[in-house]
């Protein structure tokens, strides 16, 4: 399956759309995309993760690291999660505790 990592910006943030599965040897990708963007004052990001059918503990790695950078910034992390199996493991993990999940984009979006 094939890996991608998108950054659009929309209105006040910033959506990052992963495509494939997130796990050790896709993680570093993602990882590039979003330490930059983590460090920037004020900025809030989504992760989308919709189109992601599968994530290890490295890409939830990713993830983690990215909260604690915003959250340094004063900046704010959401993740967008549609698979059961996905959603699985933030429940597992504990991480839909820490990081706000939503099941679309839109909802994750502010209203206009």
């Amino acid at each position: 399956m094939d890996f991608s990592v998108d950054v659009v910006p929309h209105a006040d943030r910033t959506v990052v759309a992963v495509v494939g599965e997130l796990d050790v040897h896709t993680a570093p990708i993602l990882l590039a995309e979003l330490e930059p963007l983590s460090r920037r004052r004020g900025m809030a990001l989504i992760v989308d993760l919709s189109d992601v059918p599968f994530i290890d503990s490295t890409g939830l790695g990713v993830l983690v690291t990215t909260l604690k950078h915003v959250r340094e910034v004063d900046g704010s992390l959401d993740v967008v999660v549609s698979a059961p199996r996905v959603l699985k493991v933030f429940a597992l993990t504990g991480l839909d505790v820490v990081i706000p999940l939503h099941a679309t984009l839109a909802e994750a979006l502010p209203p206009a």
